[in-house]
């Protein structure tokens, strides 16, 4: 397919290529930030209305649900560029709410719109193996399939209204923050109480308490790489939408408001781009104890 993808960070650089070498044709709009391994594999173009024009399919992944509105509707954006009959993808992890009213817009042009964010990581995106969860028509998804095959395994079309996706993605968002803070505290309590902390994720891998968590961002608390796989400030956005979500349902998430403010006093030590795994370190400051020196 000839496929237009905006949005080239941790996670979308990776996804794009991976399309690439599934043998479809890229489309991109033109950045300072772009590798020479992007330059090559695309077709570098002005702007997100000219990657629209030249492509059939649309995909972009960015941070917020006001950068999605501005690629999509603003000045050079994906709408100026649309024709009837084209799809838009939007995997970035936004409002439920505003999905559908972007949907709509996007129909209105005689198109169709997928919601379709990602779970996995920049490991998942690297390996084409990300948990993709999608929102729309089921023709509009059974074309895009080849291109989500493309780029994860676990593919669900989770709802045939715009926003199912949305919707399942910050529901991942809570039991991804609850369980990188379960991970966190048993750590904390481990180190404090003298035990090596590197033992007891080895020896909890191998029962009921085992999870990616416990296998990825336990090893970084321990070996304390931070580098962004995820970043803690889009993680406070995510568990933002889950609270706000939250109080319009009338539901309550105690432990999520919790974990977001443990990540919101590392965000203000600094720590805003650090890794979500880096939520250890307000326990740590809790505790007056780390995990592990460094």
């Amino acid at each position: 397919m000839k496929v237009g993808f905006i949005g080239l960070g941790i996670m979308g650089r990776p996804m794009a290529l991976n399309l690439k070498n599934a043998g479809n044709e890229l489309f991109v709009p033109e950045r300072g930030s772009l590798t020479a391994e992007i330059r090559a594999a695309a077709t570098v173009l002005a702007d997100a209305k000219a990657v629209a024009t030249a492509a059939d399919v649309v995909i972009l992944i960015v941070p917020d649900t006001p950068d999605v509105e501005g690629v999509l509707f603003g000045a050079g954006g994906v709408a100026e560029g649309l024709s009837k009959g084209k799809l838009v993808i939007d995997m970035s992890s936004i409002s439920p709410t505003a999905t559908k009213a972007f949907a709509k817009r996007i129909n209105d042009l005689g198109c169709d719109y997928l919601d379709a964010p990602v779970s996995g990581g920049e490991v998942g995106a690297k390996n084409a193996a990300l948990t993709i969860m999608i929102g729309g028509p089921e023709a509009a998804f059974e074309r895009a399939k080849p291109l989500f095959e493309a780029m994860g395994k676990n593919i669900t079309l989770v709802g045939t209204e715009n926003g199912a996706g949305q919707t399942t993605k910050v529901a991942n968002q809570i039991i991804v923050a609850l369980n990188i803070q379960a991970v966190a505290e048993a750590l904390v309590f481990a180190a404090k109480a003298g035990a090596d902390p590197a033992k007891v994720r080895q020896a909890l891998m191998g029962g009921f308490a085992n999870s990616r968590i416990l296998e990825v961002h336990a090893e970084r608390m321990i070996k304390r790489t931070f580098a962004p796989g995820f970043r803690i400030r889009l993680h406070q956005k995510d568990l933002a939408l889950a609270l706000g979500a939250a109080k319009d349902l009338g539901v309550a998430l105690p432990s999520t408001a919790l974990a977001q403010q443990m990540f919101s006093a590392v965000s203000a030590a600094g720590g805003a781009d650090l890794d979500h795994s880096a939520l250890v370190k307000a326990l740590e400051g809790l505790a007056s104890h780390p995990v592990a020196e460094g």
